[in-house]
């Protein structure tokens, strides 16, 4: 297993007579094959497909809010914008009748569409069966395998590195169990690790450029190269990258605001390094506004752009939907009832409509211009609805942020329970019974590791100021910390998988480092690469003992019982 060669800091390097920032911004960390780079991720990659695709369609069902998701990417395929569905639809795509099972009328869906639109790919190609809105995920699943291979060897110039962060995120449950479900978490963390691998390569690309540009160190009173790095292709993509990110769920604006500013401070440092004095205010101009501009801007106009098939059928939902409750708020009162029996006790009868329900239809631009209004009030009413109206609710598999670094409550998504013994293969005791489950849990290795990985990652970031342990921290605390606002409503611990790829990005650099930059063997180096190996074959067995109850297997009460280890995974 190899690494990167760690570069010491800037003044004790040039004390030994070794390179400048402008010679180090100048090299490529590119210290292995790039062949064999690609073909070992691109080869675990179609290892991670296979799994995923396996036995896809089973179970035969809609698993947890899939019954959502499911049907609203049907509708929007063929006709342009979610519609509401009849009673008893889910049993009839089931039996494989889909026609007739939608009423024309826009359906109040509280979460964006990007998402729905890639399952509605996978509907268009197999049918609207279990495989068909469920291979998509399947499909970008595998996908940030190939993220992580390359997100982690571009940071460490590690081939054999990179290959264990995607292994390890190959094998946690719950990204697993996500790849096989049509919800919209997995879309959310692929795009947001899409989007920070593309600001890990504009942070390359930008110290290049500036190194192509300037020969010799600057003088203090200079601000460095600026005209010609206006334009960031790689900040370009990850803007897209965050708009797709916001597209599929709000939540992605937590993450893009803290690696927007982490961004800014990578400029201002590497300015700093080529000698530009007070570079952290001049890098607000220098490089803040085209940063924001690449990356919010941006995003905003692919968010925008996601909505084209609401705004195309904006009448529709001025008619049917411009007065509901939400748009008729006016504040939040204490909930009725006790216990699970609690209700929303709002005031919403304010007799409110959007002013665009009472205005005359425009036409060219004006007809652009109301439907974008006609948006912003949807928009207004959905926020309302995730802030005032799921405050008294409650959920069985609900579950306090707090917890889902350990993994405090797992989520069943389908269940068949009191398989009799003699009956669909089960062979329990007389007395007993069997069962096919399936939970979304984490591998446990995983994430108690990555508590202890994300611990040092920090300690790593502060005090030796690598900047590859800071994407970690960051990349964490932006996707977990923000859900400890909403812990009194029900929110589920699968939302952590957008957490996962910076505790596997934690992991593999705490590997890196026990191991070392040097290739000679030592005991370091031995040490390092016993306990890294023992932590990859550990995970593999615990994902291996859990396999049954991610993929919907048959097993007895007894050996159910010995892989729910606590009873809170009940």
């Amino acid at each position: 297993m190899t690494t990167a060669p760690t570069l010491p800091p800037q003044e004790e390097l040039e004390s030994l007579g070794g390179p400048t920032a402008w010679e180090r911004a100048r090299r490529r960390v590119d210290l292995e094959d790039p062949v064999v780079g690609w073909a070992a991720a691109l080869g675990l990659t179609l290892f991670a497909l296979f799994l995923r695709l396996w036995k896809l369609g089973t179970p035969h069902e809609f698993e947890f809010d899939e019954t959502y998701y499911a049907k609203d990417a049907w509708s929007l395929l063929h006709f342009g914008y979610a519609q509401s569905y009849v009673d008893g639809a889910n049993d009839q795509i089931l039996a494989g009748n889909v026609d007739g099972q939608w009423t024309g009328d826009p359906s109040m869906v509280v979460h964006p569409e990007v998402g729905k639109w890639l399952i509605a790919l996978g509907e268009k190609a197999f049918g609207m069966d279990p495989f068909g809105w469920r291979v998509a995920s399947a499909v970008v699943g595998a996908l940030m395998i190939l993220l992580m291979c390359r997100l982690v060897r571009r940071m460490t110039g590690s081939t054999m590195l990179g290959l264990v962060a995607g292994l390890l995120l190959s094998l946690d449950g719950l990204q697993f169990v996500l790849s096989r479900l049509a919800l919209l978490d997995i879309f959310l963390a692929f795009f947001i690790l899409l989007a920070v691998h593309c600001l890990v390569a504009d942070r390359q690309w930008l110290r290049r450029r500036m190194a192509e540009r300037v020969t010799t160190q600057l003088d203090g009173s200079s601000w460095g190269p600026v005209r010609g790095l206006l334009f960031r292709p790689w900040l370009l993509a990850s803007g897209v990258a965050w708009g797709l990110a916001i597209g599929t769920k709000w939540t992605a604006l937590y993450p893009l605001a803290a690696f927007g500013v982490l961004t800014w401070l990578w400029s201002a440092g590497a300015r700093r390094s080529f000698g530009v004095r007070w570079a952290t205010l001049r890098s607000v101009l220098t490089d803040g506004l085209p940063a924001f501009v690449h990356l919010v801007v941006v995003a905003a106009l692919v968010y925008t752009v996601s909505w084209t098939g609401w705004l195309m059928h904006a009448g529709e939902y001025e008619r049917a939907l411009s007065s509901t409750q939400y748009t008729q708020f006016v504040k939040e009162r204490p909930c009725t009832g006790t216990g699970d029996e609690r209700q929303e006790n709002n005031l919403d009868d304010s007799g409110k409509r959007w002013p665009t329900a009472t205005e005359p239809d425009a036409s060219g631009l004006g007809e652009v211009w109301q439907s974008l209004r006609s948006l912003a009030s949807y928009h207004h009413d959905v926020y309302t609805f995730h802030t005032h109206y799921l405050n008294c609710s409650s959920h069985p598999y609900a579950s306090a942020p707090s917890g889902w670094p350990v993994l405090n409550r797992p989520v069943g998504v389908a269940a068949d329970t009191d398989i009799q013994p003699g009956t669909r293969g089960c062979d329990a005791a007389a007395g007993s019974t069997c069962l096919k489950q399936v939970l979304l849990i984490g591998t446990p290795t995983i994430w108690w590791g990555g508590v202890v990985a994300l611990l040092f990652a920090l300690l790593m970031w502060v005090g030796a100021r690598d900047w590859r342990f800071g994407v970690a921290v960051v990349g964490a605390a932006s996707t977990w910390l923000p859900w400890l606002l909403y812990d009194s409503r029900p929110i589920f611990s699968f939302y952590a998988v957008a957490y996962l790829p910076f505790v596997v990005l934690a992991l593999t650099l705490a590997f890196g480092t026990m191991i070392g930059p040097s290739r000679t063997p030592s005991r370091r180096r031995t040490v390092g690469v016993v306990v890294a190996g023992s932590f990859v074959v550990l995970t593999v067995l615990n994902f291996a003992w859990f396999w049954p109850i991610f993929t919907d297997q048959l097993l007895t009460r007894g050996e159910w019982l010995d892989r729910v280890w606590f009873q809170r995974w009940i």
